[in-house]
């Protein structure tokens, strides 16, 4: 048995249309079912699959149309009651996770008064209108509508520059605000790495492996797939860079985009370079890697993860003393030595003292200077520094106490046959180093790596932490913490001007500080924000003018008049 409910005016979002649909179609006796808005198409799919009739000939796209296919006429009464059932439930659901529904923008700017940004997941006809009303209401738009015109996308972001505001989108799927994910995201650690995105799952991909790294995301900022082409622009990524470089609890930004337009690239890389937060670029298809002023390059997504955490921190160093800011490399494996020297050596433009290229020659005197303590010139009538850690801590002390250490870069190898607690024979001399230096006005850094794993004996988490506790920067890997010791000393040595971020525009820093959100559209973007404990208003939309969107352009001319 064939039957087509039409409920007029009862407006469903794309989710709630599926989880009715194949909830109704799973019933006993039911063959299949489906639940579309009225709109020219749906209905013709549903006249198409079996289910037309006068009744459906007369929805709008306002009207909830369910089609059902029952074996007989009690299973479909029995279908139809269980639809009104799970519509009255999903409407209870958003109630229920304590969010304010309302039935227009007016009532939950009341309830909301402080709201700072609109999620608008509204089907893409109608979504630009809603949008720029959205905008003259004072509101950040993270649209995540799609099938948005590319006309409209430039007159919303150019709108939105006028009004000092955020448009990001459309078809916009992920961003973050201190900590909250939006749509489509993941709850990160906390930190200081600000991503800027026009690629949703890539933006997702370095946020995640930031925080597999042990480091943290401050925001990240969506786009939309079209912000860096040419007839946008980089509107958005424009104003997003520099509300990030402003921001005090961001100091690398991660920028990840398909290649953009050359002239919107050159554009975007133009205001990156003078920014005075370090821009890691990532930009997927295009060849080149490296490092060129203020901009790193990267390959690939994990590789623009792993230069932000290398850069974390690099920003807010500096040295009263730009000419005398030296490194020590203080070392227990030989190889692990090498390779930071020829790293250091390749960052800094310079060849650092090794005394593995020099064996027998102490290197005590040189302001740049990567020492294998296990060289047989300090291994005489002593057990290898690995075994025993006292040599490296007396060194320690004296390195941190020159006046021309800015940093001071260690490996800590754990494992059998190393001594009992490596980490914990160095902690005190190191933190008594710092200490001592800040009371001088020195500005000095420790940083380290580990060389083992969580299963040996000394525990890899255990030294870890005494390091950290100690104020020691632990990267993942030697070359990780070599290339983070050779940014800080670029940094103290810079003599690049470092200019003043920009002021940001006032609802813009509002967002940063913390979303306040109307959701217009889907229900579950608005219940996972309840469950972060959010404010958050949701607006149960529906389509203006019954729908009609000729019409409702019309509503919209008249309004503005």
């Amino acid at each position: 048995m064939l039957t087509t409910i039409v409920q007029p005016n009862h407006y469903q979002d794309s989710v709630a249309l599926m989880v009715l649909s194949r909830a109704v179609s799973d019933l006993p006796g039911v063959t299949k079912a489906s639940a579309m808005m009225g709109t020219p198409a749906n209905r013709a799919i549903l006249a198409d699959t079996g289910f037309d009739s006068p009744e459906l000939a007369t929805a709008t796209p306002a009207d909830l149309v369910i089609g059902i296919d029952a074996v007989d006429e009690q299973s479909c009464a029995d279908a139809a009651a269980r639809a009104d059932e799970l519509l009255a439930d999903q409407g209870s659901a958003v109630s229920g996770a304590g969010t304010s529904r309302v039935h227009s923008l007016a009532r939950a700017r009341t309830l909301l008064p402080d709201a700072n940004l609109a999620l608008v997941s509204v089907p893409g006809v109608h979504a630009a209108a809603e949008a720029h009303r959205l905008l003259d209401a004072g509101l950040n738009v993270m649209l995540f509508s799609d099938n948005v015109s590319l006309d409209d996308e430039v007159a919303l972001k150019s709108r939105a520059d006028e009004l000092g505001l955020l448009v990001m989108g459309p078809d916009c799927g992920t961003a973050a605000f201190a900590g909250v994910p939006l749509a489509f995201g993941n709850v990160c650690a906390p930190g200081s790495i600000g991503v800027v995105g026009a690629s949703g799952t890539g933006t997702q991909e370095i946020m995640t492996q930031v925080d597999r790294l042990g480091a943290g995301v401050s925001h990240a900022i969506g786009l939309g797939g079209r912000d860096l082409s040419a007839a946008v622009g980089g509107r958005t990524a424009l104003t997003a860079l520099r509300a990030l470089d402003a921001d005090p609890g961001t100091d690398i930004i991660v920028l990840v985009s398909k290649p953009p337009a050359p002239e919107v690239r050159a554009r975007v890389e133009e205001v990156a370079q003078r920014l005075s937060t370090p821009v890691v670029t990532i930009f997927i298809g295009s060849r080149g890697a490296g490092r060129d002023g203020n901009i790193t390059a990267a390959s690939t997504l994990a590789d623009a993860a792993a230069r932000a955490v290398e850069l974390a921190g690099v920003a807010s160093f500096t040295s009263p003393d730009p000419e005398k800011a030296g490194l020590v490399g203080l070392f227990t494996g030989g190889t692990l030595a090498d390779e930071a020297g020829v790293i250091v050596s390749e960052e800094l433009g310079l060849d650092v003292a090794l005394n593995s290229t020099d064996p027998g020659v102490v290197l005590d005197a040189a302001p740049d200077r990567i020492i294998d303590l296990g060289d047989d010139v300090y291994t005489q009538g002593r057990p290898h520094p690995m075994i025993d850690p006292a040599l490296r801590a007396e060194k320690i002390t004296e390195a941190l106490a020159e006046p021309s250490t800015a940093v001071l870069l260690l490996d800590v190898v754990i494992g059998h046959g190393s001594a009992a607690d490596p980490a914990g024979a160095i902690a005190e001399p190191i933190r008594e180093g710092l200490e001592n230096a800040a009371r001088q006005g020195r500005a000095v850094r420790v940083v380290a790596s580990v060389c083992g794993t969580s299963r040996d004996e000394q525990g890899l988490d255990a030294q870890i932490s005494t390091l950290t506790d100690a104020g020691v920067t632990v990267l993942g890997s030697n070359a990780a913490a070599s290339r983070h010791a050779a940014a800080l000393i670029r940094r103290a040595r810079s003599r690049r001007q470092i200019p003043t971020p920009s002021p940001v525009p006032p609802r813009i820093a509002d967002l940063l500080a913390g979303p306040k959100v109307v959701n217009v559209g889907l229900a579950g973007f608005a219940e996972d924000l309840a469950g972060l404990d959010v404010p958050v208003v949701q607006w149960s939309w529906a389509p203006p003018a019954g729908g009609d969107p000729r019409l409702a352009r019309i509503v919209e001319r008249l309004l503005a008049r």
